[in-house]
């Protein structure tokens, strides 16, 4: 499956996060929106950095308390593996997994129009694992 039908039926929209957001901040949009990331932008369309649950976690291990008061751009991964919509769900579990990362904004003329999560490429798995096998049932039950 390709990112475009992914979008099609989990929907496109992307919880994002200003630059100068504190980490008090994005602990709070995260655990609201019960997600794992934000991208961080300063209109919601250009991705300047994503912020994850794994970046808080490293950064209290290197700020301690301080951290909550520290800004989102201080924190952000700034280099972000993109996707556009074209690309298949296949393309993004092998990246995620030789990367090391669970979140992938969607990129399309320029423009963040939304993202992919490893639960999203494992779900997409998984249901056409189950296609497949319904597939040889009826082709089974048929011969």
């Amino acid at each position: 499956m390709d990112v475009a039908s992914l979008l099609r039926t989990k929907g496109s929209s992307v919880a994002t996060a200003p630059p100068e957001a504190t980490i008090t901040d994005i602990a709070a949009k995260l655990k609201q929106e019960k997600i794992g990331a934000l991208v961080v932008s300063d209109d919601g369309v250009k991705v300047l950095g994503i912020i994850s649950e794994r970046d808080i976690i490293r950064g209290l291990a290197d700020h301690g308390l301080d951290l909550l008061e520290k800004r989102a751009d201080e924190l952000m991964t700034a280099e972000v593996f993109t996707c556009t919509p074209n690309d298949t769900t296949g393309d993004l579990m092998a990246v995620m997994t030789e990367r090391r990362i669970r979140h992938i904004p969607v990129i399309e003329d320029g423009g963040l129009c939304g993202i992919v999560s490893i639960g999203d490429v494992v779900k997409d798995r998984l249901d056409e694992i189950e296609r497949e096998a319904n597939a040889l049932r009826d082709y089974v039950a048929k011969a």
